[in-house]
């Protein structure tokens, strides 16, 4: 057996994946698998797939230790693209032994599973888990694959982030004993209200007892360890680009993009077509304003379906520093409000205290400010120098970078989450509760209800619209309904919204008869610029502020730089002819990776360059460009940012 695995193993001319070729054999080597013969020895024919390997072919690698960020599956080999690319194709006679259909059409090849979950985060991981589980419990045999765009699991992953473990304590019970990396206590909940120079103390209504202070990241890259131990197959480095429908709109799956295009659209040496896989249940779990997610909501009108509103988000910008040890209070949570942000701009800090002489810093932006002159960057390197935060960094070396955006919406802006032929999770539908400052635990919970509802539609003869039902009467919805009016109070400004927030909190209690509705989107809401002045930066002093190629250097970001632009604009002509002379060019400004800048062409007019390069994968441009002329849309699978303490 060892040896037919090592034949597998190197094949250089294979196409699938290895995950699928190792549960094929071990279905074969199963005592129950009726291709044995009479001796309980493998059949004749397994030579056959073996026909392509030669000798010729170099074996793997040995396995040696790798770096402790690395995704490593049971057989010791990293999960990468080159898992998924360089592996053996077989009949699809093998779906009887319970492995997926494999095709190959056009040039495509077509993977089926049973699900199919986009995205390796919080929800979709516990998605994955959960089903893993049920089938356990059921003695049921269902194939799951999980397709990530991020070059290794938790590499696209990042949060504050205090976590509360209800979720993962309904999931995986016995978590203290399996060396999660979640260790650090929450100790004490401060909460300040800043002005220029001054912290002020406010009562903090924030419990954070029970809850620890942690990296998302490695939690994510835990998670994706525990799910490849119940089988299922992860493969990072493949970007989803494309919906796959069938004659009935409904949807069965996701396309990869092709890999080895360059920037004129024609085809590199090392072009590699794409890959159909699809699912009898499609789970979207791509995160916050997900691309796939975005298009699936509206092309089904899934919020028209409940009335729900349309979301609204936070640009949240954050760094890693070690500090001195005299300074660092393990499990220390510090929250602020007020400066450097103006009362109409709703955000705050976060500085939390995190193992190993760490912090986590960052500054949250509410994507619905007005002046377009305002840079959230620049805002987050002015906070460094408020002398409360100042004292704790000094002496520090930042160790990470980076920047995501946040759903803000809440309970009025959950859309029906389920779709013909799957369902849409955790962030990419929205179950942020924005007074408690968390999203991870809704998040993998909300996978977890679609999990079995989708085990119920594949095993017990029920449908999707379970998930819907039993959200609604989870704690997800009674926590997030409590919370609902806390966000949009916010929109009369920084103390009606701190009045409101209080009363809702202290008081009342979430019970009041009425929900507060949002403003209007994010992109709306920015003003001309003639309404306002520029605004003028410091400089950073290269010790606590910074600038952007000196961030984006410390977020790991890479992306093959010739390949099409996945920045695309709807129309070209808007960037010159609207956002520079009407709104003075935001985009050069609420970016935080300087994607997008405004250089002279050749007649020595002014010309938008996009750096996509640069791009954080933080989702901004895509939601707060003033005519929506900005789609985001994947690059090639593996690109992007390569978050390890995040």
């Amino acid at each position: 057996m060892k040896k037919m695995k090592a034949l597998f193993r190197s094949s250089s001319s294979s196409s699938l994946s290895f995950t699928i070729m190792h549960r094929f054999l071990l279905k074969l080597s199963s005592s129950t698998n009726p291709l044995r013969n009479s001796k309980n020895q493998l059949p004749l024919i397994l030579p056959r797939f073996l026909s392509s390997t030669t000798a010729s072919e170099s074996p793997p690698p040995p396995r040696t230790s790798h770096p402790s960020n690395r995704f490593i599956s049971r057989s010791g080999h990293p999960y990468s693209a080159d898992s998924f690319r360089k592996s053996q194709a077989f009949s699809s006679k093998s779906r009887a032994l319970g492995v997926r259909c494999i095709s190959s059409e056009a040039g495509r090849e077509s993977i089926e599973y049973d699900v199919l979950i986009i995205g390796a985060g919080p929800a979709g991981l516990s998605a994955a888990i959960r089903l893993k589980q049920l089938c356990q419990e059921k003695n049921a045999d269902l194939s799951v694959c999980v397709v990530e765009k991020g070059a290794e699991v938790g590499g696209h992953v990042i949060s504050g982030n205090v976590f509360e473990p209800l979720a993962l304590d309904e999931l995986l019970p016995h978590w203290r004993q399996e060396q999660a990396p979640i260790e650090v206590a929450a100790s004490s909940d401060k909460f300040w209200f800043l002005t220029k120079n001054r912290a002020i103390s406010l009562p903090s209504p924030f419990d954070n007892k029970g809850n620890y202070v942690i990296s998302l990241s490695q939690l994510v890259r835990w998670l994706g360890g525990k799910a490849e131990e119940l089988g299922i197959e992860i493969y990072p480095g493949f970007s989803a680009s494309e919906v796959l429908y069938d004659a009935s709109d409904k949807v069965v799956g996701i396309a990869t993009k092709d890999m080895g295009i360059s920037k004129d659209g024609s085809k590199k040496e090392t072009f590699q077509p794409g890959v159909d896989i699809k699912g009898r249940v499609t789970l979207f779990a791509e995160g916050c304003r997900g691309s796939l997610s975005e298009k699936i909501i509206k092309k089904y009108k899934l919020r028209e379906e409940v009335n729900a509103q349309h979301q609204t988000y936070a640009l949240g910008i954050k760094e890693v520093w070690e500090i001195d040890e005299s300074k660092h209070n393990p499990g220390e949570v510090v929250h602020t409000l007020g400066w450097p942000l103006d009362p109409k701009t709703y955000g705050g800090s976060f500085l939390y205290h995190m193992n190993n002489r760490q912090v986590a810093l960052g500054l949250v932006v509410a994507l619905n400010y007005k002046n377009p002159f305002l840079n959230p960057y620049e805002e987050f390197q002015k906070l460094k120098h408020h002398p409360a935060i100042k004292r704790i960094l000094e002496g520090g070396t930042v160790l990470q970078y980076g920047a995501r955006t946040l759903n803000e919406g809440g309970f009025q802006s959950i859309p029906y989450p389920v779709f013909p032929g799957g369902a849409i999770i955790g962030c990419s539908a929205g179950f942020l509760n924005v007074p408690k400052i968390k999203g991870t635990h809704t998040a993998m919970k909300s996978g977890m209800l679609a999990a079995e509802a989708a085990f119920g539609a594949l095993h017990e003869g029920s449908n999707m619209s379970t998930y819907w039902d039993n959200l609604r009467s989870s704690w997800v919805w009674k926590e997030l309904y409590s919370a609902r009016n806390y966000r949009p109070a916010f929109e009369y400004g920084l103390i009606p919204g701190l009045a409101v927030s209080a009363m809702e909190h202290y008081v009342l209690r979430g019970k009041v008869p009425f929900t507060l509705k949002h403003g209007k989107a994010d992109h709306e809401a920015t003003d001309l610029a003639r309404k306002w002045k520029p605004i003028e930066y410091p400089k950073p002093d290269g010790v606590l502020s910074f600038d952007v190629p000196t961030s984006l250097y410390r977020s790991n970001t890479n992306h093959d730089h010739d390949q099409p632009s996945h920045l695309r604009l709807r129309d070209p002509k808007i960037p010159e002819k609207v956002n520079l002379p009407e709104y003075a060019a935001p985009e050069s400004r609420y970016c935080p990776a300087r994607v997008y800048e405004y250089v002279e062409d050749e007649e020595g007019k002014p010309k938008l360059q996009i750096n996509a390069q640069n791009c954080l994968h933080c989702k901004a441009c895509d939601i707060k460009d003033p005519k929506q002329n900005i789609e985001w849309t994947v690059p090639e699978g593996g690109g992007g940012p390569a978050y390890s303490i995040m």
